[in-house]
């Protein structure tokens, strides 16, 4: 027993230095000593693992969806292969909100353009998720797109009282609806103004 002790003292030493010394645990005085030597392997694996970022694109290629540029789709076709997409990149554990003020052609081409050429640390992990916000983008005009489709009375309150200068735009509800159908990364997650 003295062994798997000294074991469990060393993974915790090469986690709190691959932590750069700011690793706080504890450990339930009940864990078998086997389970606590598992945990502590698979954390010194993981933080020892090599960040990999890869384009979403690449990944949705590999896995078998075709992803054509914007302009060889007809608009029919470009709604349904949107969807595919959008289902494609939540398998992979990316996940849209904040749409709804985009065409079908217009996200298409966003997606095509910036966010699937975007590298990635994609994981397997059902914990991880990227989100993309996709009004978000920190320009003046998406941020104007926000005011005026997604935020609150009270984010834009708040906005009017932070920069009393700018112009705050009417709030307007967005020309499209799709948000409320994206697949989401966890169960109750609402992107909706207030959501």
């Amino acid at each position: 027993m003295d062994d798997i002790k000294h074991r469990i003292e060393v993974l915790k030493q090469r986690a709190n230095a691959l932590a750069n010394g700011q690793m706080m645990a504890h450990t339930s005085e009940d864990c078998p000593a086997e389970v606590e030597e598992q945990f502590w392997e698979r954390v010194v694996a993981f933080e020892s693992a090599p960040e990999v970022e890869v384009e979403p694109l690449q990944v949705l290629l590999e896995a078998g969806l075709t992803v054509p540029p914007p302009e060889a789709l007809a608009d029919a076709a470009l709604t349904s292969k949107l969807w595919e997409v959008i289902h494609g990149l939540a398998s992979i554990g990316v996940y849209l909100y904040f749409t709804d003020h985009l065409s079908d052609r217009e996200l298409y081409v966003r997606l095509w353009r910036d966010v699937l050429r975007d590298p990635m640390e994609l994981t397997n992990d059902d914990g991880v998720a990227w989100h993309v916000d996709m009004a978000g983008g920190g320009t003046e005009e998406d941020t104007l797109v926000y005011l005026k489709y997604y935020a609150d009375d009270d984010a834009r309150r708040r906005w009017a009282q932070e920069w009393p200068d700018e112009l705050v735009p009417l709030a307007e509800n967005p020309p499209f609806d799709r948000d409320r159908h994206l697949p989401r990364a966890f169960a109750g997650w609402d992107s909706s103004p207030g959501g």
